[in-house]
């Protein structure tokens, strides 16, 4: 599995644009309500991540996909499990706290 920064996700999403990317929060909805991003050329889809195996029906595998949380560990686990599922997957680096740090500061930190 690849990871990417925060940084470099919006390179890695122009290269699949034609392919239309997916950036798959897997955070908790409180999360996502305290701090989030919708980065150009990526579809926003929200699953917390126990809700995954659920829910990978409306996955689609012709989409790539990155996924992001908090900082970097789920996100990690739900990008193994979906690679494992046939999808095409990296991992956000550090998740929506790297995003803040490295990238966008006023994207709250919590």
């Amino acid at each position: 599995m690849q990871h990417i920064t925060p940084a470099q996700l919006s390179d890695w999403a122009a290269n699949m644009a034609a392919r239309r990317p997916v950036l798959l929060d897997v955070r908790e909805g409180w999360e996502c309500q305290t701090a989030s991003v919708s980065p150009a050329g990526l579809e926003f889809v929200h699953m917390p991540m126990q809700t995954i195996p659920a829910r990978l029906d409306e996955l689609d595998k012709t989409r790539p996909i990155a996924c992001l949380c908090h900082h970097g560990s789920r996100s990690m686990q739900v990008a193994a499990y979906l690679t494992q599922q046939g999808f095409e997957v990296i991992n956000v680096a550090g998740g929506i706290h790297a995003w803040s740090t490295q990238l966008d500061p006023s994207i709250p930190t919590y």
